[in-house]
């Protein structure tokens, strides 16, 4: 019993790395999106909108991966889905703009990202001295 504590918490810790990782791969694709804005020549046309898109979408993924490995309450973890969906909201609206549902999905990404703010403050009120 002992020995396979030890193998899920060594899984455990090797997982742990895993969103570290995916917000570096985020970084450099943020790195690469601002390389577009200075020299779009280099990238195919169309590149801009993946290229928007994709870290996004990346950091989405780290946000729920963190969490799994962070184990958090019921609230935070709710908390962090409605973040992962604006931020997917947002990607999509970057990715497809032309799209009928682009104006959508911008709206649904605003409204998540002030409700997840919203929900940050009124879970942390404010210490009065």
């Amino acid at each position: 019993m002992s020995i396979r504590h030890d193998h899920d918490r060594d899984r455990c810790e090797d997982f742990r790395s895993l969103p570290v990782i995916l917000c570096l791969v985020t970084l450099v694709s943020v790195g690469v999106l601002l390389l577009w804005d200075a020299r779009p020549e280099l990238f195919p046309a169309g590149a801009h909108d993946f290229l928007a898109a994709f870290p996004l979408a990346l950091i989405a993924f780290a946000c729920l991966v963190y969490e799994a490995v962070r184990r958090p309450s019921r609230s935070d973890l709710v908390k962090a889905i409605l973040l992962a969906c604006a931020f997917l909201f947002w990607s999509a609206n970057q990715l497809w703009p032309g799209l009928r549902w682009a104006t959508l999905f911008n709206d649904l990404a605003i409204a998540l990202f002030v409700f997840d703010v919203f929900l940050a403050m009124i879970s942390r009120p404010v210490a009065i001295p």
